[in-house]
């Protein structure tokens, strides 16, 4: 929990309880349906949580808004985040049913009202989102083809509306193979770990 506190220190006492119970529950989980390598489970808050919440830094999420995880395994970017912003609604899925399952027993072991999750495949979602997050699903190519239908009419809710994703390493080629021009931040500006030197968040207007 420290490495959080470093960086959200005004979490609430909810939100800093909430956020402690993950590393009880991922632990019992993954004991039972492999999210994490065990390797990497004893790294859960820097390389799992804070990771996801980097979105959170990049940008605040609004009350009412709708965001769609897609390949969210075990629950991430979106667990972190639904904790960090508990008025907006995040939709979690995932095409493995086991997956789904344990987001679906962590939301409930922590209460988290907003969140909801499913299995489903990006490409059969019918609904509209403000944002769609992802870490390291696919290319940004192929994930932009995806999901570009599940943005609401332009204008609407949030002009600023479009793909915030979780990458690493060289860009470059998946950048240029967009049809829109995406930002590219250096995770390693908000946090000074070494694991986030190569890490980066995409993000792709719609």
């Amino acid at each position: 929990m420290d490495i959080l506190l470093k960086y959200f220190p005004h979490l609430s006492p909810l939100q800093v309880q909430q956020f402690s119970d993950l590393g009880s529950l991922y632990n019992y989980w993954n004991e039972r349906v492999n999210l994490i390598s065990r390797k990497d489970i004893g790294n859960l808050y820097e390389h799992h949580v804070l990771h996801s919440l980097a979105i959170g830094i990049f940008h605040s999420f609004k009350r009412g808004q709708k965001v769609m995880d897609v390949g969210t395994g075990g629950g991430f970017p979106g667990i972190p985040l639904a904790i960090l912003f508990p008025d907006t609604h995040f939709y979690l899925i995932d095409s493995i049913a086991k997956k789904i399952k344990v987001v679906n027993e962590v939301s409930l072991a922590l209460n988290l009202e907003n969140i909801s999750a499913e299995q489903i495949r990006a490409e059969d979602v019918k609904t509209h989102f403000n944002y769609i997050v992802s870490r390291a699903v696919t290319s940004l190519p192929v994930f932009y083809k995806w999901v570009k239908k599940n943005f609401y009419p332009s204008g609407i809710n949030n002009p600023r509306q479009g793909m915030i994703c979780l990458k690493g390493g060289d860009m470059k080629n998946e950048l240029n193979e967009l049809p829109v021009e995406a930002k590219e931040v250096l995770i390693s500006d908000f946090f000074t770990e070494a694991f986030f030197e190569t890490k980066k968040i995409i993000f792709i207007p719609v």
